[in-house]
């Protein structure tokens, strides 16, 4: 059987990455950052489809700069919306199956229960309303697609929430998290084999949610980080967390005040579980730690 050929945009980034890491063997993935391939450029996604011709395409390119798309609405469209009606449109041309990225942003967060891929979107600012016409044109494109929503994603050697909060525990000693801010962290990693799961089944159509397992505060993310690194010597002495509330820690961008998902659609049409939060922040860490000791 000749391997799939699967092209992955935003492969620079902490998802991307992971997906290029973790393809699986019958796969041959091919990864294109925004250097390489710049998606709010038609000419350019026609040019990378000739090139790789693949068979599935996995996007994972995102303007995800949340406060300043307040100020840039032009740019998180470019990226978040129009990118996306772009490559669904190609893909429906050529038979490709899509798998499109997108977040719990798309939520106002005010749901008594985890939002279940049906639910309502209604976004509070223009990250998420940008992401959410993405998704619309990812539907609506007659490709065939797979729109895998999810939330505070973080990766080794990336820019996220984790590492930040090592650095500044590391620097500082003392940290200020809110804790009113409730949903749920995403490992890259766990994640990209997800969209993997998702790209290779054609039968798995819609729209799906996938986070790790379970339902914390910002400052209780921070407390996790706080406790694996030091048991893992990524920190050489204790820090000093402290929980504040939203108000204390304006932001241009509203954030949802809840935004765990609904994975259990997700986990019964893949079979699979999810992974408890702790234990993959776990793993990351270590993967983290593997990099530090290798400069």
């Amino acid at each position: 059987m000749s391997a799939q050929r699967a092209l992955v945009l935003g492969a620079a980034g902490q998802l991307g990455k992971a997906c290029m890491d973790c393809a699986p063997e019958m796969v041959a993935a091919e990864g294109f950052s925004r250097a390489t391939c710049d998606v709010t450029d038609d000419w350019a996604l026609r040019r990378v489809m000739e090139e790789v011709d693949p068979h599935v395409v996995i996007n994972a390119a995102a303007y995800t700069a949340v406060d300043a798309a307040e100020d840039d609405a032009e740019s998180a469209d470019a990226v978040n919306a129009n990118a996306p009606a772009m490559l669904g449109a190609l893909c429906a041309q050529r038979g490709l199956r899509l798998v499109h990225i997108s977040t719990d942003f798309i939520f106002d967060g005010r749901a008594p229960r985890p939002y279940a891929p049906g639910a309502n979107p209604s976004p509070l600012g223009v990250y998420g309303a940008s992401k959410r016409r993405g998704e619309q044109a990812v539907l609506a494109s007659g490709a065939s697609h797979a729109v895998v929503r999810t939330s505070w994603v973080y990766g080794p050697g990336g820019r996220n929430f984790v590492l930040t909060m090592l650095r500044l525990m590391r620097e500082q000693g003392r940290v200020r998290v809110v804790n009113d801010q409730i949903g749920s962290p995403t490992s890259a990693r766990g994640l990209a084999k997800i969209c993997w799961l998702l790209a290779l089944d054609e039968d798995a159509s819609g729209v799906f949610h996938w986070s790790d397992a379970g339902a914390i505060s910002w400052y209780d993310f921070a407390c996790g980080i706080h406790d694996e690194a030091l048991a893992l010597g990524l920190l050489s002495a204790p820090a000093t967390i402290e929980p504040i509330p939203t108000e204390a820690f304006p932001t241009k961008a509203q954030r949802p005040a809840y935004s765990v998902l609904d994975c259990n659609d997700t986990c019964s049409t893949l079979n699979v579980a999810q992974q408890p939060w702790r234990d993959a922040l776990r793993d990351m860490l270590r993967s983290q730690q593997q990099l530090e000791e290798a400069v």
